[in-house]
């Protein structure tokens, strides 16, 4: 039933183990004591723990958790003395009576005479695939050799050195700039606790395989130590990467630079032009390193580059890598009574941590005192119980070894003094709403608010009343080139291109927590630039942006998952075998351009894909609501996203969308919009299929389009006929009516559609038009005046075409922009209103005979739009098979306008191509990559 391929996981048998066995674990560090708690928590008896005699009177944690139990723990310092069993020690293992020995992490040689004692003999961890990287330092040559997957063995212990029987193996992918931190954080670590206690199992049920190891492919390689950790300059760029990485943090790569040995840390392979930065000469380099803004630049033989973020001097002290050539001396801060207190605590922390030292001085070293890098881990998370808003890492730690050194950095920290520039925002403030809203007028570039290139503006206005809320920075020309400039730099220099996907997904959900934060203020913002009422605003304008980049946060590690990524059979040319894979990629600088019917939510509805994928992007809002995306860039950066990640550019259309469209860098076009603008931008994006034969101005790029729609809603006799006329005005006013799948026309069947008509028309009129503010408003302003004049416009087309109008089609007498609920009906098929989209409160309704399902069918598919769709009916049957008929991308069965984070939105048709949501939504800013290779 069960396949023992050592390489299987065996998840399924926890269910199914019976057996329990008398245990010895003999090892140490804080893998053993979660092995060891694992072990006991399974129900095995754990009666003796050997491991190493207490350093610097601080015991191993192994050794402290077995003591806290009452389990027999030994110390030994050796097992064997010139060569042979030491007596005493033997005996008083063979005294506990175990009969599997367990060796989770284990440096001590154990006698034969111990490991063939018990029944079932001992079984070994090993931090690689074996036979490959035998040897203590597996971890390092993993890496030192570019291996593309790590690993660990679980294996009978034998006479040799790692070559015993297989008894489990695990792997995961190598990342390009794994370190051996991040392999053993991530998957050695956890998982090889998870597989251990498995082993167990599977030996306690006689289920265990003894798999031989092959030779092939074996291979052994010393223990690393500083002294043959010197780089050897004479090689590509990737082996120096792959060495320097495979020394991180133990025991360091170096080399002799100005006379001593700087140790380097945190290497990433830098593929970009030659940046600027000031030379430094590095002993048997060929040519000098460059220390750069973003840290120290190598070259490999090959000339390609790495990049190093710090250094190591020989006392200890650790340096950003491009704070090399400074000479600046931070000043001591003086602390507050709150700091004191806070450094008080972490004091406590590090003498949990510290045991073995009496008194923890501002003097004491944290690794000299004995902690490791798994203590680092420890502290950081004990202090973020504490102190929740203090975010530190773990280089903060390397780089500030002394305790005095550390308060301050933590000081800094939670100060905000660390940061490299403090973004400056001139502000628009209003009180409003009960509140004081705070927002943001100027372009967003390179993380910075800036005034427009040439200083031109325009007003934004309040269509509650018609008043300026903001003049706006109006962004030209100029300004989308710096733009895009910032975002290709950031993609392909900066920080962003080089950081691994999870923390990408924490700067995400981080930026969702700050909008959640500032809800009440985005959707008040939200509520005075488009008119939506704020009940809505906050809670689907906002609240689904909050969603939807949670939702795509959670992705960001995942896409070199599943369909993602995926290994492909090819035809062999014999003899030689080949590998071909799949991985996704970024795309690059994408553009982003929204409407302005729902500013923030079509905003996170793109952005939050793009981000994920690990794109950067320049994004324009409509030219009449501005306001929240600026707001958004304000938390963006708060949230701690790299400058040139998120660049917004408020203004013309016709001039930033345009550019955006035609720019050479941007390789990556999302339009949300209508159908004739998005075909323009088809025209610009694909410039170069008309000119590649006759000019050098080309232009070739993804794009995406999300454009106008007509969506048809077909209500049938047998619904549920107060839930249709309740959802069917949903599917129409619903804010206000400009929603892009909004019911643009009703097909009611004959026999209820005068009760229908009826029944919304009362409706209506208990709708309450007014302040969006107001939390008892149904009914806001429309978006702009040009929009309400088109809309006044759009009614008079059809009263002149014939169509009866039965209520509304005027303009409210107030101020502002508002306009009545509107519903026609006699509308036939020919007519301007049952064909063009109104974008508005306008319901359109057309009869249909009774019973005839293909008719509607065929006139609700008479349409050049394909976006949403509906249709109401008791008849489940009937509904499917007019699901299946309707040429829609969305169609809604008894409901309207229910959209989802993880449901893919898009339409068919002149609606436009290309998903917004869902998992396809990481498709439109991804692009495949197929590597194959011969063996």
């Amino acid at each position: 039933v069960f396949s023992l391929h050592p390489r299987t996981c065996f998840n399924s048998f926890y269910q199914v183990y019976q057996h329990k066995l008398k245990l010895a674990l003999i090892g140490q560090s804080i893998f053993g004591q979660e092995v060891y708690n694992k072990l006991r928590k399974e129900g095995h008896k754990v009666v003796g723990v050997f491991t190493v005699p207490d350093k610097n009177g601080q015991a191993d944690p192994l050794a402290l958790a077995a003591e806290k139990d009452g389990t027999p723990v030994f110390k030994f310092p050796r097992w064997r003395a010139k060569g042979k069993p030491i007596e005493e020690v033997v005996a008083a293992y063979k005294s506990v009576g175990a009969e599997l020995n367990v060796l989770p992490f284990c440096t001590q040689f154990i006698p034969m005479d111990v490991i063939d004692c018990p029944k079932h003999g001992s079984i070994i961890y090993h931090p690689s695939i074996l036979p490959r990287h035998r040897g203590a330092s597996a971890i390092n040559w993993t890496l030192i050799q570019g291996d593309k997957k790590a690993g660990f063995t679980i294996f009978w212990a034998d006479d040799g050195l790692d070559t015993g029987p297989i008894l489990l193996q695990r792997e995961c992918d190598v990342g390009q700039n794994d370190t051996v931190d991040d392999l053993y954080n991530r998957f050695l670590f956890p998982e090889g606790i998870k597989a251990m206690v498995e082993a167990v199992h599977l030996i306690a049920d006689g289920k265990a395989p003894r798999i031989p190891q092959p030779e092939e492919g074996a291979t052994y390689e010393g223990i690393q130590k500083k002294e043959n950790a010197e780089i050897s300059w004479d090689q590509p760029a990737a082996a120096l990467h792959n060495w320097i990485r495979g020394h991180d943090k133990v025991p360091g790569a170096w080399a002799t630079i100005d006379g001593q040995a700087v140790t380097f840390y945190g290497s990433s392979l830098f593929d970009a032009s030659v940046p600027a930065g000031q030379e430094l000469a590095i002993k048997g380099a060929s040519r000098p390193g460059l220390v750069t803004k973003n840290g120290l630049v190598i070259f490999g033989n090959d000339g390609k580059m790495v990049l190093v973020r710090n250094l190591q001097f020989e006392d200890g002290k650790m340096i950003l890598a491009s704070k090399y050539f400074s000479t600046d001396e931070t000043t001591a801060l003086e602390l507050t009574e709150e700091e004191k207190k806070m450094a008080e605590d972490i004091r406590a922390i590090w003498k949990g941590i510290l045991s073995n030292v009496a008194v923890i001085e501002d003097s004491t070293d944290f690794f000299i005192s004995g902690a490791s890098s798994m203590h680092v881990v420890r502290m950081l998370e004990e202090i973020k119980q504490k102190y929740s808003g203090l975010q530190l890492q773990n280089e903060d730690v390397y780089m500030a070894t002394k305790f005095a050194d550390f308060i301050q950095v933590a000081v800094r920290k939670i100060r905000g003094e660390d940061k490299e520039e403090e973004l400056v925002i001139d502000y628009v403030s209003k009180n409003v709403n009960q509140m004081t809203v705070n927002m943001p007028y100027q372009c967003f570039i390179n993380g910075q608010f800036i005034h427009a290139d040439d200083g031109k503006t325009y007003d934004t206005i309040n269509p509650a009343d018609g008043s300026i809320i903001a003049s706006v920075s109006s962004a030209s020309l100029a300004d989308v080139d710096k733009a895009v400039a910032a975002a290709k730099e950031a993609f392909e220099n900066g920080e962003w291109g080089r950081m691994n996907a999870r923390e990408r997904g924490r700067l995400m959900y981080r930026l969702a927590d700050l909008m959640e934060e500032h809800q009440e203020e985005l959707a008040t913002i939200e509520s005075i630039d488009s008119g939506a009422v704020y009940t809505l605003a906050l809670k689907t304008h906002v609240g689904m942006s909050v969603q939807t980049f949670r939702y795509f946060a959670g992705w960001c590690d995942k896409i070199q998952a599943s369909e993602y990524g995926a290994t492909i059979p090819i035809n062999q040319a014999r003899p030689n075998h080949n590998l071909t894979f799949t991985k996704k990629e970024p795309i690059g600088v994408c553009a982003i351009v929204i409407p302005w019917n729902y500013p923030l939510m079509m905003l996170a509805w793109k952005s939050a894909a793009c981000l994920a994928a690990g794109n950067t992007l320049v994004l324009k809002p409509a030219q009449v609501t501005p306001l929240t995306s600026l707001k958004f860039a304000e938390l963006s950066a708060k949230a701690g996203f790299p400058k040139g990640v998120i660049n917004i550019l408020p203004g013309s259309g016709g001039l930033v969308g345009q550019h955006l469209s035609e720019h050479p860098d941007v390789r990556k076009v999302g339009f949300t919009g209508s159908t004739p603008t998005g075909k323009q931008i088809m025209k610009s994006c694909f410039y170069m299929i008309i000119y590649i034969f006759c000019s050098a101005a080309t232009n070739l790029k993804k794009v995406s389009l999300e454009l106008g729609g007509k969506s048809p809603l077909i209500i049938f006799s047998d619904c549920e006929l107060d839930r249709a006329v309740k959802m069917g005005m949903g599917a129409v006013y619903f804010n206000k009516g400009e929603n892009c799948i909004a019911a643009g026309r009703l097909f009611v069947e004959e026999s209820i559609h005068d009760e229908f008509v009826r029944k919304v028309v009362e409706e209506i009129k208990k709708m309450k038009i007014g302040d969006p503010l107001d939390r008892s408003t149904d009914h806001g302003p429309q978006n702009h005046k040009a929009h309400l004049e088109k809309l006044l416009q759009y009614c008079e087309t059809g009263v002149k075409e014939g169509a009866t109008l039965v209520y509304g089609g005027r303009q409210v007498r107030r101020p502002g922009f508002f306009m009545e609920p509107t519903v026609f009906t006699d509308v036939e098929d020919h007519m301007y209103i049952a064909q063009e989209e109104s974008f508005g409160p306008v319901m359109v309704i057309s009869k249909f005979k009774n019973g005839d399902v293909d008719g509607v069918l065929r006139r609700a598919n008479t349409t050049e739009y394909g976006l949403a769709s509906g249709v109401f009916t008791k008849d489940i049957s009937k509904a499917l098979y007019i699901s299946e008929k309707l040429e829609a991308g969305t169609v809604f069965i008894n409901t309207y306008n229910k959209t989802d984070v993880a449901a893919p939105f898009g339409g068919f048709k002149q609606s436009g191509f290309g998903k917004d949501l869902g998992e396809e939504a990481l498709h439109e800013y991804l692009r495949t990559k197929a590597i194959t290779v011969e063996y």
